[in-house]
């Protein structure tokens, strides 16, 4: 009977753990992304595994963003797991599994109390006070009750903070230098940025979110005069008010995680948690879409409602939301926003963003129509740890970047990627080796924007005993106006452990334009290497050279320094 109660008293602390914000193992910073992968740099992998989520932290929430194809020492290399954009030098987080921890951790007290069960019973049937464990912490049993007597049961457990709003500062400050050299023409650029996010400052119910940059070249400071916006780009700012942990009001600009495809919202927010189900509205304006600063003309307002649910074994999330956008004060746009999220089997997982117009005003030209607007859907199948598969569909309009440092050719395979049909399938065959494939359409009925694309790749991690890593990696594009193929091989090595690491790599470059004759040859060659000065203070510095026939040759040169607190 002792066991019942035993395994009963278990469960119960185990389902109340799932349900809880499970412990941080791991903080990683994006070092590279390329058209297909992601790579993530960790102080160490060991507690990650390949299967894994790494996390974007939002406010009080995680963000599921990347899952661990494959992995080395200090590097994973991820593909994304939704639509969110993902940029270098961002933060991923990975979990612990406190689950199998707490799980172990249970049979072992099991198999403790069973056997001191059984001494005890035979030295002396008529004692029934078995000592579970030593020390303060202890769960007996009254041999006059019969039951279970629970005393400080969660001794063996790592120990929770109980206060409702708990302080948490994290902040991060860089100065980057963005050099460009093309035969006698020579730029640089300077970048400051500064972000914050302290929740619940001094243990109160107020928290704060901002990331600021300002961008100028150098000898060209007039831009800057004419044109601050240019310079200046604020793409957080806010602050918020929680009046209970599921409760709260936000005034700035910030991106809303449950319609995050509508981009940063100026103006207020605010969410009522009832249960599982979170009712939710915006009024304010949205960002200028020249410079992306504040722009009152540009009112929307709106309300949605929210539902989640989080369990062992399976999670949801779902949103709807019904927005309008006016321009001055005439009505632009009239929308529904569905956002939805879940594992749908074990290991299934489905994310989707719908947005259906209700009115338009083009030209002039009011309509009330239902029109379907943006679409994305991913579905990720896990079969097995070696092999997994996912597919996706995208028909959203173009993303525009304020900023971007990609070179030409990775700009192109993004631009003519990211629509269309994608499938995407990833092998395993040993455990320091991954295959993957990548391969894509993207059609329209007038055949005026259509592209063909083929992407693969074979990483192996750890070899030999230099615990290096190294990715070999074909892509094919074929649009309506260019061809292209490149080939290309990536190493990633930790030179100092926990002090030094960096990264080469060399891509081979071929594309041609259909409506002319000549095609262009490129080798290109490039590093980064991230060196920890001190435990919070780094030095990121990357080269890239471009080398194209008839002695043409274009060069990148980027330093920067980060001090996170």
């Amino acid at each position: 009977m002792r066991y019942i109660f035993l395994i009963f008293f278990f469960t119960v602390i185990a389902v109340s753990l799932y349900g809880q914000n499970r412990p941080i193992s791991g903080k990683g910073i994006v070092s590279y992304i390329s058209s297909q992968n992601v790579y993530v740099k960790f102080e160490s992998t060991d507690n990650i595994n390949v299967g894994d989520t790494l996390f974007i932290s939002n406010g009080d929430q995680l963000i599921p963003a990347l899952i661990v194809d494959n992995k080395s020492s200090i590097s994973c290399v991820c593909t994304p797991l939704s639509s969110r954009k993902i940029n270098v030098s961002d933060e991923l987080l990975a979990q612990k599994n406190e689950i199998k921890k707490l799980d172990k951790i249970i049979q072992e007290k099991l198999q403790e109390e069973k056997s001191l069960a059984q001494k005890e019973e035979s030295v002396s049937p008529d004692d029934h006070t078995p000592r579970f464990w030593s020390g303060k912490s202890s769960l007996r049993r009254k041999s006059d009750k019969n039951q279970l007597q629970i005393r400080d049961p969660n001794a063996f457990l790592d120990p929770e903070d109980d206060d409702e709003f708990k302080e948490h500062i994290k902040g991060r400050v860089s100065i980057a230098s963005y050099n460009s050299i093309s035969g006698a023409r020579k730029t640089q650029t300077m970048r400051y940025a500064f972000s914050f996010r302290g929740n619940n400052l001094g243990s109160s119910r107020f928290s704060v979110e901002n990331y600021i940059t300002f961008r100028h070249t150098i000898n060209e400071w007039d831009e800057v005069k004419d044109n601050l916006g240019s310079a200046l780009k604020v793409y957080s700012l806010a602050l918020k008010y929680d009046f209970s942990k599921t409760s709260s009001i936000t005034l700035g600009r910030r991106i809303n995680p449950r319609i995050s495809s509508m981009g940063a919202i100026d103006g207020l927010q605010f969410k009522l948690g009832l249960g599982n189900f979170i009712l939710g509205g915006i009024v304010g304006s949205r960002p200028d879409y020249l410079d992306y600063g504040f722009n009152i003309h540009l009112p929307q307002y709106g309300a949605y409602i929210s539902h989640e649910s989080h369990n062992k074994d399976k999670f949801l999330q779902s949103t709807l939301a019904f927005i309008e956008q006016r321009n001055n004060s005439k009505i632009d746009r009239r929308f529904i926003y569905f956002q939805h999220s879940e594992s749908l089997l074990k290991n299934l997982y489905l994310f989707t963003s719908v947005e259906l117009s209700l009115y338009e005003n083009i030209n002039n030209e009011a309509k009330n129509i239902l029109r379907l607007n943006n679409l994305y859907l991913l579905l990720r199948y896990r079969l097995s740890k070696k092999l997994n598969f996912s597919a996706s569909y995208d028909n959203r309009k173009n993303v525009i970047f304020y900023e971007s440092y990609k070179n030409f050719i990775d700009k192109l395979i993004e631009d003519e990627t990211r629509q269309g049909v994608r499938f995407h399938i990833n092998y395993r065959p040993f455990n320091n080796v991954s295959w993957g494939i990548n391969t894509g359409w993207r059609y329209q009925k007038n055949n005026t924007n259509t592209s063909q694309n083929l992407n693969s790749y074979v990483t192996f991690s750890r070899i030999t005993s230099l615990n290096i890593l190294a990715s070999l990696n074909a892509d094919f594009l074929r649009t309506n106006y260019l061809n292209s193929r490149i080939f290309g091989i990536r190493i990633s090595k930790e030179i100092i452990p926990g002090r030094l690491s960096g990264d080469i790599y060399l891509r081979n470059v071929y594309y041609r334009y259909i409506n002319y004759e000549t095609a262009t040859h490129q080798n290109i060659v490039g590093g980064d290497f991230s060196l920890k000065i001190i435990k919070k203070l780094s030095l990121y510095m990357y080269y890239e050279g471009i080398f194209e026939d008839q002695n043409k040759t274009y060069n990148r040169l980027n330093v920067k320094i980060i001090q996170r607190f």
